[in-house]
């Protein structure tokens, strides 16, 4: 007997899946069957959307797990609790996914995106971007680097082949307009995550005091980091329409927190004291591997061959960790003593 049990039974879990899409996300939302592909069509899963899948190819690939010993804002710090760019992307990833599902937008677009936005992210936070923009001819910023890490680095040159929904949303999460909503979430709850994280780091690091919030600024926020965050997610799902925005109020605000920590944390020479130390390092680490292409490993002498020794030796020192850029550092430049 068939009719409507039988056609439950016969469907994938991925089109049940879509199916439930289509009642739980919203017109203006992502589903998963209108997605415009991959560069290279590959068979649909039975288990998991493409969104899904990408989601799971972020997060079992290699650039993913070095998140876990690159800088957030304090160079290589030595206590448990400081953030790290690995922790940083978690924090970002639920707070959109909390966004997104408040607004019936795509969960799982917007977690992929989350997850996969800053893979690209050099040691030494900001500072070793700053350092390969002023080297790298054309310049280097850490978006696109991310997409170049899941297009062409990941799985000895294979890429992961993500979508196209989620490969803007990458690109886009700093600057541009992402195509989907799911990708203009992410870009705002990577700002709320940053700002008020490194206001929890710059506390415990005895940079910034909570007395030091300005009042104004914490009357509208909120006077803890748990009561900021609130209000920004709950002003972003009050606010948001055809676009995601804030409440012009809160958002005049979060513009000022926003300089209020340039001015006191990310330009205090406290807080930044080595960052001098990290972008000559990372220099000098660039000009010897362009210069000695065969010092570079197999993979990156590869892409030396393909596209060059300049490109060679920026994609292996942006996919360094903070511990391996120094200690490669200290192996070519620092004298040992005589065994």
């Amino acid at each position: 007997m068939k009719g409507k049990e039988g056609d439950v039974l016969s469907q994938t879990i991925r089109e049940r899946i879509q199916q439930a899409e289509a009642q739980l996300i919203c017109q203006r939302g992502m589903r998963s069957v209108q997605s415009a592909g991959r560069e290279r069509p590959e068979p649909e899963d039975d288990l998991r959307t493409c969104f899904q899948r990408d989601r799971d190819r972020i997060l079992h690939c290699n650039a993913f797990r070095r998140l876990k010993y690159k800088t957030q804002v304090f160079l290589s710090p030595e206590r448990d609790h400081y953030r790290t760019r690995l922790t940083h992307t978690l924090e970002v990833s639920q707070i959109a996914r909390t966004i997104a599902r408040s607004l019936m937008l795509n969960e799982d677009l917007t977690e992929a995106i989350a997850l996969g936005h800053d893979l690209g992210h050099t040691p030494f936070g900001h500072a070793g971007e700053r350092a390969l923009n002023a080297c790298v001819p054309g310049g280097f910023r850490h978006n696109r680097q991310s997409v170049r890490v899941v297009q062409v680095l990941e799985k000895d040159g294979r890429g992961l082949n993500l979508t196209r929904e989620v490969l803007d949303g990458i690109v886009n999460h700093t600057d541009g307009q992402a195509a989907t909503l799911e990708g203009r979430v992410v870009r705002l709850a990577d700002r709320i995550a940053y700002i008020n994280h490194d206001i929890d780091d710059a506390f415990r690091a005895g940079v910034l005091s909570p007395d030091d919030i300005p009042a104004d600024l914490a009357a509208v926020l909120g006077d803890t980091r748990t009561r900021r965050i609130g209000t920004l997610v709950r002003s972003a799902v009050a606010n948001s329409g055809d676009d995601i925005a804030l409440d012009p109020v809160v958002e005049q605000a979060f513009d000022r927190l926003h300089t209020f920590m340039f001015d006191r944390v990310y330009r205090n020479p406290r807080a930044k004291g080595q960052e001098g130390k990290a972008v000559a390092m990372v220099k000098q680490l660039y000009a010897y591997f362009v210069e000695h292409t065969e010092s570079l490993p197999e993979e990156y002498r590869r892409i030396c061959q393909q596209e060059g020794a300049a490109r060679a030796a920026c994609d292996y020192i942006a996919g360094m960790t903070d511990r391996y850029a120094v200690d490669t550092y200290t192996e070519l430049f620092i004298p040992y003593s005589w065994k």
